[in-house]
């Protein structure tokens, strides 16, 4: 039957990398992602040229050396006010995409960034410490929006059977963002006192290249099509975004999620709370997202450089092997992006937290008996490129994947919302409560990222699905009977009753036979 030929060549026809596609990818992921992973680390380096700053402003202005305590203020503000902001930045992903579109709220972010890196620029010239603070609030709204819309913007222009793959590019950039941030902060490039201002200012580089390039490539189709409804305009930006004309079977698998959504409309984050076909869904990747970032990655980073000096590392040295374990997350993010589609997200993300927690408990056994052994401290310093290797290819980058994901076009904005606001809250509240369990626990402190990660992988082991190469519509309904839900698509129009578990493959096909004598 004609019917069955045209959903059969939905389900056989495979997308391919596009230059267009492969374009939107990189002026994105480079213009918004790279920025986040930037502002990470930018501040680490030139931590005492900055401070020496902030005392000597606050000496010119009233006379007196700053006092310690008040030091330790403004610079605990200069570093969390990042996340803060990033926080603030997340609550603005539901309003501004559904009214801005992906694309339109990537380059309205923008501002986020060219403003505060001007004031960051200029902050020295200005003799104001406060500038730098309320600069670093504002590209942390850049950081939040953009680690939450990126990963949407690329989900939904990409062909299923790479939609992985594009995924994780969002962390790859953050993890170069990184490495580069490092890079310039060494002390002979600009981590010195002549340099830090214009290491500062230079996030707005990607921000003004995203800014030029990016109105030429197509807003997302998903969007257009099912929160737009402009049907010639979805249809063309599929066709520049897969390099083919007939473009008919994935337009009807996005006119199958249109019905299958309206039941629901457009949720907000309290409908999205409330709604019975989206509970695990929601439950999940907060527990996913609260994992990555309560694992001890940050902690990690905090104790790296004495676990390099305690195993010989010179201090003028510590900033190029901090340089190298930069590098080895970059390659590692690479990796991932080549065997998501091959290994699947689940896979990645057990095997990444179980890394992370077995990783967790060795460094602790490592640093406990520091003075003990000779080799004791070199076994630390494997714990933690073992740790940043296991966060790179499954912790750090597939949440984003699985979110967009695990979601359909009216309820991703809202989830994106919530994940971004918990991802956030996370780095806040490790970043503010790390140091207190550092003083009282000591090294035992990773004990507890270390069961973090183990609980975070036995919750993925029984709860979270396999979403590989599958559509938005058939990973809903994977997750029907975990629900008690029915996701059905009919000739009229479509429901959402309970109970009824639906089987996702058939119903699916069935859908799409349905869709296509009605066209």
């Amino acid at each position: 039957m004609e019917e069955i030929d045209i959903s059969d060549k939905a389900s056989k026809r495979k997308g391919k990398l596009t230059l267009v596609l492969a374009l939107a990818v990189l002026i994105s992921t480079f213009g918004s992602s790279f920025q986040y992973g930037y502002n990470v680390a930018v501040v680490n380096s030139p931590a005492p040229v900055m401070q020496e700053f902030y005392n000597q402003t606050y000496y010119e202005r009233y006379g007196n050396p700053i006092e310690d305590s008040y030091l330790t203020l403004l610079w605990s503000l200069s570093v969390s006010m990042f996340p803060l902001g990033g926080f603030f930045g997340s609550l603005m992903v539901a309003p501004l995409v559904n009214k801005l579109g992906r694309k339109g709220t990537l380059l309205f972010n923008n501002i986020f960034s060219i403003v505060p890196a001007v004031l960051m620029g200029a902050s020295e010239a200005a003799k104001s410490y406060e500038i730098i603070i309320a600069a670093r609030f504002l590209v942390g709204i850049c950081a939040g929006l953009s680690s939450n819309v990126v990963p949407m913007y690329l989900g939904e222009i990409s062909p299923k059977n790479l939609r992985g793959a594009i995924g994780i590019v969002p962390q790859l950039f953050i993890t170069i963002g990184i490495l580069v941030a490092q890079i310039f902060g060494i002390r002979s490039i600009l981590g010195n006192t002549r340099g830090w201002t214009l290491m500062l200012a230079l996030t707005g580089i990607p921000a003004v290249i995203e800014l030029v390039f990016l109105p030429f490539f197509p807003e997302s189709p998903r969007y257009m099509l099912i929160q737009k409804g402009d049907e010639e305009k979805a249809r063309k930006a599929l066709q520049r975004l897969r390099g083919w004309e007939d473009v008919d079977s994935e337009m009807e698998e996005m006119r199958l999620e249109e019905q299958s959504e309206k039941a629901e409309g457009r949720l907000s984050v309290l409908n999205l709370c409330s709604f019975p076909s989206l509970r695990w869904q929601l439950i999940s990747i907060t527990v996913m997202n609260m994992g990555q970032q309560l694992s001890g990655v940050n902690a990690i980073y905090y104790y790296a450089d004495s676990i390099y000096g305690s195993a010989g590392v010179k201090e003028s040295d510590v900033q190029y092997v901090t340089v190298g374990t930069g590098s080895v997350n970059v390659f590692m993010t690479i990796a991932a992006v080549f065997i998501v589609e091959a290994s699947g997200r689940k896979l990645l993300l057990l095997i990444g937290f179980g890394i992370c927690g077995a990783a967790c408990v060795v460094l602790t056994i490592a640093l406990t008996l520091q003075g003990d052994a000779e080799w004791m401290p070199y076994l630390s310093i494997a714990c933690v490129i073992v740790y940043i290797i296991g966060h790179a290819i499954g912790p750090s980058p597939i949440p984003y994947v699985v979110t967009t994901e695990m979601f359909r076009q009216s309820s991703r904005p809202a989830a994106f919302m919530v994940a971004g606001s918990v991802h956030w809250l996370s780095n806040f509240t490790v970043g503010l409560v790390f140091p207190f369990m550092e003083k009282g626990l000591g090294t035992f402190s990773f004990i507890i990222f270390g069961a973090i990660c183990l609980a975070t992988l036995g919750y993925i082991f029984i709860i979270v699905p396999e979403t590989k190469n599958k559509t938005f519509l058939e990973v809903s309904q994977l997750l029907a009977k975990r629900n008690k839900t029915e996701i059905a698509v009919g000739s009229g129009s479509s429901t959402v009753n309970d109970l009824k578990p639906m089987n996702s493959k058939t119903d699916a096909k069935e859908g799409a036979v349905d869709m296509a004598r009605r066209l």
